[in-house]
C-alpha cells in the first residue's frame, strides 16, 4: 500500500472556478465546493439545463435527497482525473500541491487524514474527502448503518456508496445541516442516557413495582373471569407489547416501537394515572386477541390439519374442477404447531425452510384463508389462452383510479379477472375467479348480475351500465 504517512499529509487544491462567472463543470462531474459562507463540501453537478454550460442553475448532488443549490456555491474544483499513486508511494511526502502552471495563488488545504485500520471512523452523517486505494480522490457522507462491515460513504442518489475497503484515508470536510442535526440528536441521546441512569417512579402509577409482567399477570387474572382459557402468551400475541422503561428520568408504561438507527422508540401510555387504570387498559388492549384463542372456536374441527385442508380442497375443487393436490404442494403448505405452549395455525411457502405462525381465528376464518390460497394456486396452474382488455375512461374508485381491467380465458374454459388501481403514491392488483355458476345464466344480463357479485362495480370500477353495452365483452364471455 502507499508509503507516505497520511497523519501528516496535506492536500492543497488550486485551480478553483468561479460560479458567479458562469464557469461551470461538465454534467455529472464530482467537485470539491467552497460555499459562500466559507464552508467546504463536495457534490456531483446536475445543471437544470445540461445543454447550457454557462447557466449556473442547478445543484450539486451529495446523495439521496441531499444536495447543494448552485446559488450557495462560490467556487468549485473538479475532483475527477486525479491519480496520486506515484506521489503517495513516497515516504517523505507531507504536502501535495494539486495545481498546474495556470493556477493562481488561491488554494484550499485539507489535513487531518485518518484511516479505518487505526480504528478511526467518521461521525455519523459527516461529509468527508476520501483518498481511495486506487490513488483517486472522492467524497461522501458517512453512514454508520450501511454495509456489512459497519458503514459506507454515500456520495450520489440511489445510495451509491464507497465501501470501507476501498478507502485508504479520509478527512472531514465542513459541518453541514445534516451532520449538525445528527450531532444534536446524539447530544440529546446522551442527555437522555444520563437522565435515565437513576429514574424515579410515580408511586400511584407503579405501586406494583417496575416489572411489566406483574401488570400483565394482574390483567390476566381479570380476563380469566371472561375467558377461562386466557394465558399470558395469548395476551402477548397482541403486538407491540407494553414495557416499563425510563424516559426523561421517569419510568413510563411504553409500547415498544422498535429501533431506528440505534435509538429505541417507545409510545408512552397516557390514558390514565394509576396502576389499576393501566391494568384495566391491558385487559381492553388484549381482550380481542384472547377471545380469538377460544379453543372451541379456533380449533372446532380438532388439531389435525388434514381435516381443515380436506374441507378447503373439496370446496375449491367444486369450482376449480382442474385442481389436484399436487398443484397445491408447489405453492403453500399449512400445519398446526405449538409455540410457547399455544397451538397455532402455521404456513410455509415454497422457499421457506420452516413453518411460520399464521394468526388466523376462528377456524372458519382460517378455512377461508386456505380456500383463497388454494384458489390462487389453482389459477396459477391454469394457463391463459386469450385475454380481453376492457376499455374505460377516467374511473375513480374511492380515491383511487382504475388503471387496468382485463378478462382472461383459461385453458380449462373458465375465466378470471385482473383489476389494477392506484393513486399518485401507491397501487395494487386483485384477481377474481369467475365461478362456473355464473355461466349457468340463460341471458347476458343475468350473467352480469352474478358476475358483479364477484367483481362489484362500486369496489372495482365498472358496473352493469358500463359492461352491458360492450358487445366485444359479451362475445368474449360466449354470450353472442
Amino acid at each position: 500500500m502507499f508509503k507516505c504517512d497520511y497523519k501528516s499529509l496535506r492536500l492543497c487544491f488550486y485551480e478553483f472556478h468561479d460560479v458567479q462567472a458562469g464557469d461551470m463543470p461538465e454534467y455529472g462531474n464530482y467537485c470539491l465546493l467552497e460555499l459562500k459562507d466559507g464552508r467546504h463540501t463536495a457534490g456531483q453537478w446536475y445543471p437544470k439545463n445540461y445543454n447550457d454550460r454557462q447557466s449556473i442553475a442547478g445543484n450539486f448532488g451529495r446523495g439521496t435527497a441531499d444536495s447543494v443549490d448552485a446559488e450557495e456555491v462560490a467556487k468549485w474544483h473538479d475532483l475527477n482525473g486525479y491519480d496520486l499513486t506515484r506521489l503517495l508511494e513516497k515516504e517523505d511526502i507531507g504536502r501535495i500541491n494539486l495545481r498546474n502552471e495556470n493556477s493562481g495563488d488561491y488554494y484550499f488545504e485539507i489535513a487531518g487524514f485518518k484511516s479505518f485500520k487505526d480504528g478511526d471512523f467518521p461521525k455519523n452523517e459527516q461529509f468527508c474527502l476520501l483518498i481511495l486505494k486506487d490513488g483517486t480522490l472522492a467524497a461522501g457522507r458517512w453512514n454508520q448503518w450501511r454495509g456489512e462491515k459497519g458503514g459506507q460513504f454515500i456520495y450520489a442518489s440511489a445510495l451509491a456508496s464507497h465501501s470501507m475497503d476501498k478507502v485508504w484515508a479520509w478527512a472531514a470536510l465542513s459541518s453541514d445541516e445534516i451532520f449538525e442535526r445528527e450531532e444534536k440528536q446524539e447530544r440529546e441521546r446522551l442527555k437522555e442516557e444520563e437522565l435515565n441512569r437513576n429514574p424515579s417512579a410515580d408511586p400511584e402509577k407503579f405501586k406494583y413495582g417496575t416489572d411489566i409482567n406483574v401488570y400483565y399477570e394482574k390483567a390476566l387474572e381479570k380476563l380469566r373471569g371472561e375467558y377461562p382459557w386466557a394465558t399470558l402468551a395469548q395476551m402477548k400475541k397482541r403486538q407491540p407489547n407494553y414495557m416499563i422503561v425510563p424516559r426523561h428520568g421517569q419510568y413510563i408504561f411504553g409500547q415498544d416501537n422498535g429501533t431506528i438507527m440505534g435509538i429505541q422508540l417507545f409510545n408512552e401510555w397516557t390514558d390514565g394515572r394509576t396502576a389499576d387504570e393501566f391494568i384495566d387498559f391491558l385487559c381492553d388492549y388484549t381482550r380481542e386477541t384472547v377471545k380469538n384463542y377460544n379453543p372451541e372456536t379456533k380449533f372446532k374441527y380438532g388439531l389435525d390439519i388434514e381435516v381443515y385442508l380436506e374441507k378447503a380442497y373439496e370446496k375449491v375443487k367444486k369450482e376449480c374442477r382442474w385442481l389436484n393436490k399436487d398443484m397445491l404442494r408447489k405453492h403453500c403448505q399449512f400445519a398446526i404447531i405449538q409455540v410457547d405452549g399455544e397451538w397455532e395455525f402455521a404456513r410455509k411457502f415454497r422457499n421457506d425452510k420452516e413453518f411460520h405462525v399464521f394468526d388466523c381465528s376462528p377456524a372458519d376464518r382460517f378455512l377461508e384463508c386456505v380456500e383463497n390460497e388454494y384458489q390462487e394456486a389453482a389459477l396459477r396452474e391454469n394457463s391463459v389462452v386469450a385475454e380481453y382488455k376492457v376499455p374505460f375512461g377516467c374511473v375513480e374508485i374511492n380515491g383511487w383510479y382504475l388503471e387496468r381491467y382485463v378478462i382472461y380465458k383459461l385453458k380449462s374454459g373458465d375465466y378470471k379477472v385482473s383489476v389494477t388501481a392506484g393513486d399518485r403514491v401507491t397501487g395494487g392488483s386483485r384477481e377474481f375467479f369467475i365461478t362456473p355458476d355464473c355461466f349457468e345464466a340463460k341471458t347476458y344480463e343475468e350473467f352480469l348480475d352474478r358476475y358483479l357479485e364477484i367483481v362489484p362495480g362500486n369496489s372495482f370500477g365498472l358496473d352493469k351500465k358500463d359492461l352491458l353495452p360492450n358487445e366485444e365483452l359479451k362475445e368474449f364471455f360466449g354470450y353472442k
